[in-house]
């Protein structure tokens, strides 16, 4: 009772607290993360492995079954899924709630360097903490200006090496891939017949390639005061270095590559392909890393993209355009849950100046409303939460609670004014007899959404940020 006399008595103090409230809640409105939905963690490492020119039962049965068989001990490890292509191999680890992801990679890829007898031309695995089966949150076509002749299927490595690159450099995008386009490569055209004739297999011909592409160390030498280090370069720099490999000496007499086969830069057998608008493109993606603001990072990969194609792009007479943009959905989204909010806020006041008569009164309730949402965004702010819909909708919620207190306490007021007591009086006294039962409703709402807070697994994930919200709403 002392401390509601103490209030009545220093409105100066109640309103430069209460100015702090909504300051430091402006503060926090504009650095929380904004996302559609809540994040949801769910601890997963990716391993994709791969092996060129292998089928899909050899890329199982010589790599993707060997690394399950060391994988499947690993500590906290949930769901194992593997899924085994044409060149590649992938694994996605499914771990327990809460789990480390950096012990856990360090753990996986002390697996993986237990399995032995991989083949010789596949690549090491690569370990990822972003599923690569996620959605991205943008897609971007490219595409050649009316003067460029070339076909855009050409330039696959291009987009690899430039557009990808740079959109991999934008803060919190976790990966970015490219589809569509042929990859380049160096191809060697075998005659049969030809070889048949220089008694030359294909066997001869792959050993040949694998053992010349290398540069050798010869070792060291000393003349004078000055040491030399010698080396023997083999590694493959063009079409002709390739055709000038020895493959087989029979009788004495070297044949070379080139006597036997047509070595030329090409392009692999495309396996699919982009078109938009009935028209082949290149097609490039971006996947947002875990806790990023997906505002933040969008607005990063747009300047990104009229950087390239003011740049590199333009050099090369080829544009990008964004075709899809979550963004555009989650503005919508939140928006649409704002309206509503704001919607609410002036129905409850018509509703109040409607049965209360009081324009005074209606005001001093409606005052509440946006205290307690804006309020609220402090609490998130120091949780680490993000704005989504979830948590809007929960402040949503909230506002319709903080109006039924208002109201009681308020009603317990008037009816203390009517009795012919003074304002002050009037206030103290009438908070004093409801604010056990106002302490009692708002600690009884907090207690229902509280124990949310300390579930774990993805449901607890997903519903903490209303728990929060309503929580911290009603409180104020």
């Amino acid at each position: 009772m002392n401390f509601i006399e103490t209030m009545i008595k220093r409105p100066v103090s109640v309103a430069v607290g209460v100015i702090l409230v909504l300051l430091f809640g402006m503060i926090a409105l504009f650095k929380i993360p904004i996302q559609l939905t809540p994040e949801v963690i769910k601890p997963e490492i990716t391993i994709e492995t791969f092996w060129r020119g292998a089928s899909p039962r050899e890329v199982e049965r010589e790599i993707v079954d060997r690394q399950e068989e060391q994988l499947k001990a690993i500590s906290g490890l949930v769901e194992m899924t593997s899924e085994s292509r044409e060149s590649r191999g992938e694994i996605v680890l499914t771990f327990e709630t809460g789990t480390d992801l950096d012990t856990a990679l360090l753990n996986v890829s002390n697996r993986l360097d237990q399995v032995t007898d991989f083949p010789v031309d596949a690549d090491r695995p690569v370990l990822r903490t972003v599923n690569v089966a996620s959605s991205a949150i943008a897609w971007f076509i490219l595409k050649p200006l009316p003067e460029n002749k070339n076909d855009i299927n050409t330039y696959h490595d291009f987009a690899e090496d430039f557009i990808k690159a740079r959109f991999e450099r934008v803060a919190g995008v976790a990966i970015s891939n490219v589809f569509g386009g042929n990859v380049r490569e160096m191809q060697v055209l075998v005659d049969p017949n030809v070889i048949a004739s220089r008694n030359v297999t294909v066997t001869d011909i792959h050993q040949a390639l694998v053992q010349e592409n290398a540069d050798v160390s010869a070792g060291d030498f000393d003349e004078g005061k000055r040491r030399y280090l010698v080396r023997t370069l083999g590694e493959y720099r063009s079409p002709e270095d390739i055709g000038n490999i020895v493959v087989k000496r029979v009788g004495g007499q070297k044949i070379f590559l080139k006597d036997i086969a047509e070595v030329a830069i090409g392009y692999k057998k495309p396996l699919r392909s982009v078109r938009q608008n009935g028209e082949p493109a290149i097609a490039v993606n971006a996947l947002q890393e875990s806790g990023s603001n997906t505002i933040e990072v969008m607005a990063g990969l747009q300047a990104a993209l009229a950087e390239l194609n003011e740049g590199i792009l333009k050099e090369n007479e080829l544009f990008i355009t964004q075709v899809y943009d979550e963004t555009d959905y989650i503005n919508s989204s939140i928006d649409l849950v704002q309206q509503n909010l704001i919607v609410g806020g002036f129905l409850a006041a018509a509703v109040l100046i409607l049965f209360l008569r009081s324009t005074s009164s209606t005001l001093i309730v409606t005052t509440a409303i946006p205290i307690s949402v804006i309020g609220a965004f402090i609490i998130l702010q120091l949780l680490g939460r993000n704005m989504n819909v979830v948590s809007m909708a929960g402040m949503a919620f909230a506002v319709g609670m903080v109006v039924d207190v208002a109201i009681v306490v308020l009603e317990n007021i008037y009816r203390h004014r009517q009795m012919g007591k003074g304002r002050a009086e009037s206030a103290v006294d009438g908070v004093s007899e409801v604010w056990g039962a106002v302490l009692a409703s708002t600690l009884t709402t907090v207690a229902v959404f509280l124990p949310i807070l300390f579930i774990e697994e993805q449901i607890g994930q997903l519903f903490k940020d209303i728990a929060i919200a309503i929580s911290a709403s009603v409180s104020r």
